[in-house]
């Protein structure tokens, strides 16, 4: 027997993936540059983090949020 869906959605929408996908980018390439010793790219990576949170609440208000028109959640098989 499956359990029920809960309502509360966890942040899974493209707009949760799509700005940590980009934030954990930015993680990389600013740890990446920091073990090169590349201090110019380490602000590039934390550069890179700011742009993922600023990411989330635009792409939710252009409605790929949760609950946005661009977004349908599928259901679990």
């Amino acid at each position: 027997m499956s359990a029920p869906v809960s309502p509360d959605h966890h942040g899974d929408s493209p707009a949760a993936w799509i700005s940590v996908v980009v934030m954990l980018v930015g993680f990389a390439v600013g740890t990446v540059a920091f073990f090169l010793a590349i201090v110019p790219i380490v602000f590039v990576g934390v550069a890179i983090i700011v742009i993922g949170f600023i990411l989330w609440p635009v792409l939710a208000k252009a409605g790929f949020g949760v609950n946005g028109p661009r977004y349908t959640s599928k259901a679990h098989s």
